[in-house]
């Protein structure tokens, strides 16, 4: 069966639905829902049924916006009387601005207000994955990157994140549930752990690989013995063309072999973990034998800043695997009642902010 996502690129599609993100039917219940909020919809209810709200959501950073689809889907999903509800919003990918609305929602409130807290959190998470994920995509000069966060956060945020990060413009990821609302399978080699299997020897190991998985590139891992230029070599010799390249995820706590058997060079910089001087020693180590088609995979506290400044020195790196810094949350969303019956209503400090570039959103109807 055709993805959402691919039926949203063909035009058959204008945004993803419930059949994409298979939410958890206890938010009808509200047990995702802060306390305070079933309480005024009860109240809402019982004295305000036909108040007419409008809720408004911004936040306040130059972002790549993300959640959208899910939020409506929520809406369309949870909310009672779906269809009476009036909802604009922004699409996903759009750049936002501070204080831009990227998503109003108009109805009784007894019937939707209940999922504000929910849309914020959906849009705040996203949204940060996204923006962290494109402002590290622009870093790296649109060499490839790909997304290694499945160690960094709970296995259960995979799907939503590898969405985010697709939107922030990564397509290589490392699970197959990473990939899951907009892919086909995840991507990658070896860890250490197979190295470990074979007794520390990387040659081995890759001999393994490549006769378990021949169609596969191959990609060695080779900072197990922490000695990186040493095992390229090694590796460079026994596979030659079949080599596609080498990954060096060395510890930030560990100084490679070269700089102990090369001390001279030391004392201008950090040469602590994958560093600049480390692997322009490898690359030129690989070209003076041969090997220029051996790409250089980097990977270990990657952020967009480090890989600027990887990138401004010129750093010989191919391809670039970021985990932990893209899941920061650097986002905030804020839901507003601003409008009530059409008229101006909110707390001090908000007023209602129309957005021209807000579509009208219809419920999905195949």
């Amino acid at each position: 069966m055709k993805k959402e996502i691919e039926m949203k690129m063909a035009g058959e599609l204008s945004r993803l639905t419930n059949h994409t993100f298979k939410f958890d039917e206890r938010i009808k219940e509200g047990w995702y829902s802060a306390v305070y909020f079933l309480k005024t919809k009860e109240i809402a209810k019982r004295y305000k049924p036909d108040k007419i709200v409008t809720m408004q959501f911004f936040q306040k950073e130059e972002a790549v916006l993300c959640g959208i689809d899910e939020a409506i889907a929520l809406l369309h999903t949870f909310s009672e009387d779906p269809e009476e509800l009036e909802i604009h919003a922004l699409h996903d990918g759009d750049k936002i601005k501070p204080f831009e609305t990227v998503l109003t929602i108009r109805g009784s409130y007894h019937k939707f207000g209940f999922l504000e807290g929910i849309i914020d959190g959906i849009l705040a998470r996203r949204t940060s994955v996204a923006t962290n994920v494109y402002r590290v995509v622009s870093a790296a000069k649109h060499k490839r990157v790909i997304f290694m966060g499945d160690r960094d956060d709970h296995f259960s945020n995979q799907a939503g994140d590898g969405y985010a990060a697709f939107i922030g413009g990564m397509s290589a990821q490392a699970t197959h549930a990473m990939n899951e609302w907009w892919g086909e399978k995840g991507l990658g080699t070896m860890p250490h752990a197979l190295i470990q299997l074979f007794n520390g020897d990387v040659v081995e190991a890759s001999k393994a690989y490549h006769e378990t998985y021949p169609e596969d590139e191959l990609i060695a891992l080779v900072d197990y013995n922490n000695d990186v230029i040493t095992d390229s070599l090694k590796v460079a010799r026994e596979f030659g063309a079949t080599l596609k390249g080498v990954r060096i995820d060395t510890s930030r706590t560990m100084i490679d072999q070269y700089f102990i058997r090369n001390q001279h060079i030391l004392g201008s910089f950090d040469p602590r973990g994958v560093n600049i001087p480390l692997v322009k020693a490898l690359r030129e180590a690989l070209n003076e034998e041969g090997f220029h088609h051996v790409q250089i995979v980097v990977s270990g506290g990657f952020s967009a800043e480090r890989i600027r400044e990887f990138e401004k020195n010129d750093a010989p790196v191919d391809v670039y695997g970021v985990g932990g810094s893209l899941l920061k949350l650097s986002v905030g969303f804020t839901g507003d009642d601003v409008l009530l019956d059409d008229q101006p209503e909110a707390k001090a400090g908000r007023k209602f902010n129309p957005n021209p570039r807000m579509e009208k959103v219809e419920i999905p109807h195949y």
